[in-house]
């Protein structure tokens, strides 16, 4: 059987290169002789940064059209998962089998005082004494960073996601999630999804995730899997 091309979609204020180049998930996948896709999201890495809100407001069909033709498989982290989830639920033939990462209540009941703490952490000029914020605004501070496209991003794009719109996914997904993430608990959103299995990380936080190897190891098991 040859299986599909993967997806790759990475978090916040990070980049594909960060997230999956520098982690060795990329050359792994192509290893194993899979068609790997990595795309920067809008206002990320390499993708144009726009300064206005409005530009993020579709983000979902935005990074449909990033995808290859036909049906794959992928994996997204933190925003990325969101982001895999919303399209999925609005073209689910397009997904033969899908992993999510970093993402569990926070998604479905968002809270907009968390985003407003985040985006100006992510505006600060100096590290926030809050833990939690010193985490955002050390991902933006780096050079390729654009602060301002990232506010903008936090500003245009709306988290939450419907829960009934889960219930139209087709494909199996895998739920990973470690047990020091606030994103949690996952039980409601592994709940909403109609063929969904949860992998639990012992002792990983949100951060801890993309480079985990258990979370490396079901994922790519995940992926590599055949349907009957």
């Amino acid at each position: 059987m040859v299986l599909p091309p993967v997806v790759l979609v990475h978090g916040f204020a990070t980049s594909s290169h960060r997230t999956w180049g520098s982690l060795g998930w990329i050359d792994l996948l192509t290893e194993a002789g899979r068609e790997v896709h990595a795309p920067d999201l809008l206002g990320h890495g390499t993708a144009p940064k726009p300064h206005e809100a409005a530009a993020y407001a579709h983000l979902e069909g935005w990074l449909a059209e990033q995808l290859p033709e036909g049906r794959l498989d992928a994996i997204g982290f933190s925003l990325g998962a969101r982001l895999l989830l919303g399209v999925a639920s609005e073209q689910p033939d397009r997904f033969r089998r899908l992993v999510v990462a970093g993402v569990g209540r926070n998604i479905i009941h968002g809270e907009p005082d968390f985003r407003r703490r985040v985006a100006e952490a992510v505006a600060a000029v100096r590290p926030p004494e809050d833990p939690a914020m010193a985490y955002f605004h050390a991902l933006a501070d780096r050079p390729d960073v654009d602060r301002e496209a990232l506010v903008a991003f936090l500003e245009g794009f709306e988290v939450d996601i419907e829960v009934t719109r889960l219930a139209h996914i087709t494909c199996p997904v895998l739920v990973v999630l470690g047990d020091g993430d606030r994103s949690g608990p996952p039980d409601e959103l592994v709940a909403a999804i109609p063929d969904a299995e949860l992998r639990t990380l012992r002792g990983v936080d949100h951060a801890a995730t993309p480079k985990n190897y258990e979370f490396l190891d079901a994922a790519l098991s995940w992926v590599g899997e055949p349907l009957p």
